[in-house]
């Protein structure tokens, strides 16, 4: 058996509150191996969207141990963090999060604006990914010239153009109708039967059929899973 790609030990999150504290997440242990399709899900204010937050390394304020593919994200710097992330992780929002002054070509190239690539390179990535999600006729448009699905389409492709080893999803389909939610879980799926490791935070029963796995959580505790 693989190595888990993510591994959490003792994970806690908490905020002080009236000469207290009030926690988030407590005690968090989880493994997620390379290749996994892992779903999230649990009330509001289960914790969710927060352990998906630190898995994504977009908050810094927990404690416990976090190793990403064979680093100790508890050990690094902040910049060692953000190397880290924009090496491994791609991260799907439920908002798109596209700039809306920039067209869907643009909007794609703004991942590999951090690396160290030629235009000719950037420029070849950017096709690549505008014909894998058959995006090529609506490169020159801008986000408010496409549907909540297109955009959402994009938004994947963006987060997959760096060619991540883990794809984070929170809530990819709450803002698209049943049709664009089931093309839109299809495209996961057969991401992940590429190779792609995905975590998908949701509170769609039919979205983690389309996993591997449910990690239930509530009140900062993992239930099952």
């Amino acid at each position: 058996m693989p190595e888990p790609l993510i591994s959490l030990r003792d994970v806690e999150k908490s905020y002080p509150l009236a000469g207290g504290r009030t926690w988030v997440l407590r005690r968090i242990q989880l493994d997620i191996r390379p290749g996994e399709f892992v779903t999230l899900m649990g009330p509001s204010g289960a914790g969710k969207s927060t352990l998906l937050s630190i898995l994504g390394l977009l908050d810094a304020e927990w404690q416990g141990q976090y190793f990403l593919d064979g680093q100790a994200v508890h050990a690094l710097s902040a910049k060692g963090r953000a190397e880290l992330a924009k090496r491994t992780i791609g991260f799907v929002f439920q908002q798109y999060h596209l700039l809306d002054s920039l067209t869907v070509a643009e909007n794609l190239e703004v991942p590999l604006s951090y690396r160290d690539l030629k235009r000719s390179e950037r420029e070849a990535l950017v096709g690549d990914m505008l014909d894998r999600f058959q995006l090529v006729g609506k490169k020159d448009l801008y986000p408010n010239q496409l549907s909540g699905g297109q955009q959402q389409v994009v938004g994947i492709a963006r987060a997959l153009i760096a060619n991540p080893k883990v794809l984070l999803a929170d809530e990819p389909t709450g803002n698209l109708h049943s049709t664009q939610a089931k093309q839109i879980m299809e495209m996961f799926q057969a991401l992940n039967r590429a190779g792609t490791t995905v975590v998908q935070v949701t509170h769609s029963e039919a979205n983690a059929a389309y996993g591997h796995r449910v990690v239930q959580l509530s009140d900062g505790w993992i239930q099952t899973g």
